[in-house]
This record gives C-alpha cells, structure tokens and sequence, in this order.
C-alpha cells in the first residue's frame, strides 16, 4: 500500500497540470508604488550577468511610468476554483511529428491579425487582449476569415463574471464569454483608451468602460456583428502539447507572473534574473524554437505597443514553466454561429455593386 507521502506527492503533481500558477501580489509601500518602473541598476544588473540570456533596457512605453502604473496594467487575477469546475483540460496525440521551430505569421501568411502589435493603454485588461486576439487569429486559420474583435466588448460587457473590468480579470472568463455572448467586432466597438496614459482624467480612477451595445457606425447592429467560440478549455501544462495545440488550431491565451526585470525585456530569451512580483499578465503565445546557443524558448506578442520589448513581441526560456508560463494555457474554437448574417450581408453588397 503506498504511503500518505507519496500520494500526496502524486496528487500535488498532477494538480501543478492543471492548475494556473500567477502568484498573489503582495501589497507594496507608497514609496515603492511612487518610484520609477525602469530603474538603471535593473538594465545594468541584467545586462552583466552572463547567465541572464536577454537583454534588458529603459523601454519608451514606460518611460513615465511609476511601479504602481505598472502594476495595473497586469490585470490578470488569480483564478477561483469555481471558475475552474466543468472547464475540459485538453491533450494531444504524442505521436504528432512537430517542427523544431514554429511561427504562427508565417504559417498562416493570409492571416494579418496575428503579427499585429496592440497596445493596452493604461487599463488592466491584458485578459481580454489576449483572447480577442487568439480567437480572432483562429476566425481566420479555421474560417478565413480576417477579422479583429473587440477588446472594449469584453472588459466593459462580461462584467462581474469576468472579473473587473480594468481592474483585472480571469482569462478563461473572457472565453466562456465568447461562447456564451459572442464578441462584436473593433470595428463596431473600437477600444477606448488607444492613446495610454497621456490624457487628463486617466489616473488615478484607471476607468473600465460603459458597456452601450451599440455599434459606433449608425449602419452596423450590435447583435449581427457578434461572432463566438465553441466553449472555452484549457491546455495540460505540456510543452509538447502546448505545441501541438498551436500547430494545429491556431495561437492561445497564456497567463504567467511579471516580476520587475520583464519591464525592461528588449530582445533574446527572458527569464526571471531581478525585482520583486509585479502582478499576473495575459499575452498570446503563437509559436516556439530553439536558440543558436541550443536554449528552446517560446514566442509571444505582448499589447504593450512596439515600443517596449522585441518591436512588441518576446521570447521567454520554453520547458520550464518560467513565471508559470505552462502552467495556465486556454484558447476556443471560433463557432459558425451568426456567421450567417455576415455572409448574408456581403452577398446584398455585392449584388448592390453591379
């Protein structure tokens, strides 16, 4: 009969699986929150260490930015249990063949919504970023469909279930909104804070957005422009089938812990070196490969504009759940659902034009 230990042991590995890993943030001084994000000593204590694999560097997006800023716009919350219960855990066939080096822009050329670069503004809404963006790349792997959908939906329309708006929120919330109300289109619904931090009444309130269900161009409904995903699920903390789910539906929603030293991220493969827990942050993950040094890593597009980082994007060291990093997957399939009344409308506006 195997002993306590050692079923405690199996059951704590089978739960780290499963179970998303962004740490509680603990609460931080006035001083510290009022101080700088980009420090000298952070770029300087990176950049000598031969180890560190990255290179750090005062970004121009926070250039103003204070700690407190900062944090808010890692708007991602430790999710509740509750939220989890029901919510299928996908794996993949081990036999599938992968490439040692993957990009989802360049897999699917035709698709543009997948190199693009979006940029958050001053609100804590990097969970809803993250999954409109996925589900828009999927509309048009599965569909072919170039579509954007709308952040602005989600963070002002899912409300409570979906967390606080720009306060923070659960990724696979925003998910499960998809299935259940749909997500309009950025066209209808444009986000409403696309200049940052830089216009009076921004700070300190950081407001989420009234939710008006209603389209910004008088010719277009809020209902028809809908568009959804078939459930919401979550991938097992695999790298190999955090892989395949990539390979073969499209890029997905990752959550992982944002410590001070990502804030200075500007090119190779990051891993935690300096600073103390900022928050939990959502990005899309669209591919992976293997450095000339032999360190594999993933590849990510942040919303945080290209002026921080790798032109917008980052990699970060694959294979050991660096910051949680494989620890909290989720993504959906795009659904067929009211796409009738889109196909309905283009052939009345090509009929129109003969």
């Amino acid at each position: 009969m195997a002993s306590p230990l050692l079923f405690l042991a199996a059951f704590s590995l089978l739960l780290s699986t499963v179970h998303p890993k962004v740490i509680a943030v603990e609460l931080l001084s006035e001083v510290k929150l009022s101080s700088r994000i980009l420090q000298d000593s952070i770029v300087k204590q990176v950049n000598e260490n031969p180890k560190a694999g990255w290179e750090a560097a005062l970004n121009p997006r926070f250039s103003n930015y204070t700690v407190g800023e900062f944090k808010h716009l890692l708007g991602v919350k430790p999710t509740p249990e509750r939220e989890l219960l029901g919510v299928p855990v996908v794996t993949h066939d081990k036999s599938l063949k992968l490439p040692t080096t993957f990009d989802a822009r360049t897999a699917w050329p035709h698709c543009s919504t997948i190199g693009r670069i979006l940029d958050q503004g001053h609100c804590g809404s990097c969970w809803a970023f993250g999954a409109v963006e996925a589900l828009s790349d999927r509309f048009c792997i599965h569909f072919g469909m170039n579509i954007s959908l709308s952040a602005n939906d989600v963070i002002a329309c899912c409300g409570f279930l979906c967390g606080s708006g720009c306060d923070g929120g659960y990724p696979i919330s925003a998910w499960r909104y998809f299935a259940r109300r749909g997500v309009v289109t950025e066209e209808c619904d444009p986000y409403f804070d696309d200049i940052g931090c830089s216009h009076p009444g921004c700070e300190p309130a950081y407001p989420t957005p009234k939710c008006v269900k209603k389209c910004v161009k008088g010719n277009q409904l809020w209902k028809r422009s809908k568009h959804y995903s078939v459930g919401a699920y979550r991938i097992r903390s695999n790298p190999a089938d955090i892989m395949a789910e990539i390979y073969k539906n499209g890029p997905v929603e990752v959550s992982f812990t944002v410590y001070e030293d990502f804030a200075h991220y500007k090119s190779g493969i990051y891993k935690h070196v300096t600073g103390g827990v900022m928050g939990g942050h959502a990005v899309k993950l669209i591919g992976w490969g293997t450095s000339d040094d032999g360190e594999d890593y993933w590849l990510l597009a942040n919303q945080w504009n290209r002026g921080w980082g790798d032109d917008g994007y980052f990699k970060i060291i694959r294979g050991v759940d660096e910051c949680g990093i494989e620890s909290d997957v989720v993504a959906g399939f795009p659904s067929t659902k009211n796409l009738v009344h889109e196909v309905a409308d283009m052939e009345v506006a090509e009929t129109a034009s003969f």
